[in-house]
């Protein structure tokens, strides 16, 4: 579906136009093959890198095909409670500024609701906050996937079920796919900021520095949740491994103490001739020998805290 809409610096409101209109914002959403081709032909743009906005495994890059530059982007969303991300494509041309993507995304609505302060036609400016607005959507999931691993890592000192653990790994695949996607988006907005591929006045070059300057902080941000996830990780391995020794430990000093009287009574319990089998006090005899013998394995362990 091709929307197109215009703000201009004296409209009030966002209002839909037709035929392509100059200084206005051409919105694709989960395009057909027709509406791309058509949308090329008319525009003037590359039909393939058109098409490379559908890909789901399009990687962010930026490019220039003649006077027109292609910003392709990853923004996260969420699906039935998994995050992950999709492709999108923002075109900056003489006369519009275009957007294509599979899905509908929710800072569009930002945008098309009036939500946003922007103008259509200062195209620029308009896809800076645009790119500002998938940062914004980037800090959201991060921050709710930091509250989670700062709320469970609490539960380290206590207990961490499977499920726990399960989530830890889920989080560490989701914050390594949105890194996938920001560092090359911060690459590309390095060499927007270098001013190869787009014209930029003073204060749009001041936004582009703010979006570059969010995008690196976002990626700090999974970086060091991933630390976050493996430290703990860790943690919970060396817990586990020490618990573990220690339940070992126990149960092979219980084993030996238990042992001592087994094989004393094990002998005892043979027909060939044995000390004290005569004496009326046999019984009492051997089971204080046993006794005092386990007595003294059972100190010996204690005194080596294996016990």
């Amino acid at each position: 579906m091709i929307t197109e809409y215009q703000r201009t610096l004296t409209s009030r409101k966002l209002k839909i136009v037709e035929d392509f209109k100059a200084g206005s914002w051409v919105h694709v959403e989960d395009p057909t093959k027709t509406e791309l081709d058509m949308l090329a032909e008319k525009l003037g743009l590359d039909a393939g890198l058109l098409n490379d906005a559908t890909d789901p495994y399009e990687v962010p890059r930026v490019e220039v095909d003649r006077r027109d530059t292609y910003f392709f982007t990853r923004i996260p969303f969420e699906d039935g409670g998994k995050i992950s991300t999709a492709p999108i494509l923002f075109i900056l041309t003489d006369q519009h500024v275009i957007s294509v993507t599979r899905f509908k995304h929710q800072f569009f609505e930002r945008f098309i609701e009036g939500r946003k302060e922007f103008h259509t036609t200062q195209k620029v400016r308009f896809l800076l906050q645009m790119l500002s607005e998938v940062d914004a959507a980037y800090a959201r999931f991060i921050t709710l996937i930091n509250k989670e691993v700062r709320r469970l890592s609490s539960k380290l000192g206590t207990s961490i079920a499977n499920e726990d653990i399960v989530a830890f790994v889920n989080f560490e695949g989701i914050l390594n796919d949105l890194l996938d996607a920001l560092v090359p988006t911060n690459a590309a907005l390095q060499k927007i900021l270098s001013g190869k591929f787009l014209t930029l006045y003073e204060t749009d070059r001041d936004f582009v520095e703010d979006v570059y300057l969010e995008n690196g902080q976002l990626i700090e941000l999974c970086r060091s949740n991933l630390r976050s996830i493996g430290n703990i990780r860790n943690a919970y391995s060396t817990i586990m491994g020490n618990t573990l020794n220690r339940v070992i430990k126990l149960l092979s000093a219980l084993t030996i103490v238990f042992t001592i009287p087994t094989i004393v009574f094990n002998i005892y319990g043979m027909n060939i001739p044995l000390p004290f089998q005569d004496s009326p006090h046999a019984f009492w005899i051997v089971v204080l020998m046993t006794t005092i013998a386990t007595a003294f394995s059972v100190w010996v362990f204690v005194r080596k805290s294996l016990l």
